[in-house]
């Protein structure tokens, strides 16, 4: 068999409480982006897309309907002999009870003999709900050159932001990671943590058999791991990136990616040399009836358009009445918004009836969300 180079983990897990009703049912991974996509897609056609073709996905909260659109890995060239995607479920260990993962780190760590089966020089560790496109073979390239231990992707966000995330200071000249807090009230510096890293296999192999043993932790990557590796003194460096990159942690980054789309000029492309790719059912072409009206839309197959729809994101098989107006949102798939219905600046779930005369209705700085399967009366 060929050997694996490089290990790509996806951690996939994630409750995604901050986006309320839409991961009431399904983990933040699986959540439905852009139309046609779920938001994995993103790190699984970016590990394609890198020529990094063994991939793990760390599934934890609500993981049914994720496992059945992974499937076989078929729809990102997966479902292959000496690669392919292999699903990471919390499982019991002999003589030993199954545990949730705890941590980011306990995940991967819980995971330790399946690297050792896979064998690889590196593991890539990724989160599976983030939006962007990446090439991790120039940050692969990176750490080599560096002769690193770990290395991080790292973004510049506004400085604002930056006490939500992890926080670096880096040698301006190599890059070389001096000092990392974790959600800093009072940042030094608006260099973010991406949650993607690259380690050398012995070395995180040690840090996580270490940190198993530890008590005192909370087995968390940027809580805990990469401060200690820091305070030992570990070849630690950073990878800038400079694209579109989108943390879709609440409702309105969420719906702010999905907007972001509808650019006459995206600030990413999803459909070009750089393909992000997806599993969705065959459906006809969508109809747009002689009374309706479409401007600045995504519309998606099996939709049936009989109203107005602007700057609006339409899944596959969404109907919309005659007389209804659908502006500033997201429609989930399978949703119906009846004749005369109104809906602004929302996101509307799976499976939702928007009852006729209803009005849902909500701003730019406050998204509206409607859970799946819910019935909206006027």
């Amino acid at each position: 068999m060929k050997r694996t180079e490089c290990l790509a983990m996806i951690l996939a897990g994630g409750q995604g409480s901050r986006l309320k009703a839409l991961t009431k049912t399904v983990a933040k991974p699986a959540v439905p982006f852009g139309g046609k996509y779920r938001i994995i897609d993103f790190p699984l056609s970016n590990c394609v897309n890198s020529g990094i073709t063994t991939v793990g996905v760390l599934t934890q909260y609500r993981p049914f309907e994720l496992h059945k659109y992974l499937g076989s890995g078929s729809a990102w060239d997966l479902d292959r002999n000496g690669g392919g995607v292999f699903v990471l479920p919390p499982y019991a260990r002999e003589n030993e009870q199954a545990d949730w993962y705890s941590g980011t780190a306990d995940a991967i760590g819980q995971n330790l003999n399946f690297i050792d089966l896979i064998d690889p020089d590196y593991v890539l560790i990724l989160s599976g709900d983030h939006i962007y496109t990446m090439d991790y073979s120039w940050m692969l390239e990176s750490h080599k050159m560096n002769k690193a231990d770990a290395t991080i992707g790292v973004f510049e966000v506004p400085w604002e932001e930056a006490p939500r995330f992890g926080i670096m200071a880096t040698e301006k000249e190599t890059g070389r990671i001096t000092e990392f807090a974790e959600k800093p009230k009072e940042p030094k510096s608006n260099l973010a943590s991406m949650g993607i890293y690259i380690f050398s296999k012995p070395f995180l192999k040690k840090y996580l058999e270490e940190d198993t043993q530890n008590p005192n932790s909370s087995h968390d990557f940027g809580k805990d791991l990469i401060p200690k590796m820091l305070n030992d003194g570990a070849r630690l460096f950073s990878y800038a990136f400079d694209g579109y990159w989108k943390d879709v942690g609440t409702i309105e980054s969420l719906w702010q990616a999905n907007m972001d789309l509808l650019q006459d000029t995206p600030p990413f492309e999803i459909n070009g040399d750089w393909k992000i790719y997806s599993s969705n059912p065959s459906m006809p072409p969508h109809y747009i009836g002689a009374d309706a009206a479409v401007k600045r839309s995504m519309i998606s197959e099996g939709a049936k358009i009989l109203g107005e729809v602007d700057h609006s994101i339409i899944f596959q098989d969404v109907k919309i009445g005659k007389g209804a107006k659908v502006t500033n949102s997201v429609i989930f798939p399978s949703t119906v918004i009846e004749d005369g219905a109104v809906v602004d600046h929302a996101i509307i779930a799976q499976e939702v009836v928007i009852k006729a005369g209803a009005h849902v209705e909500g701003k730019e700085e406050e998204i509206t969300v409607v859970a799946e399967n819910e019935v909206v009366n006027a």
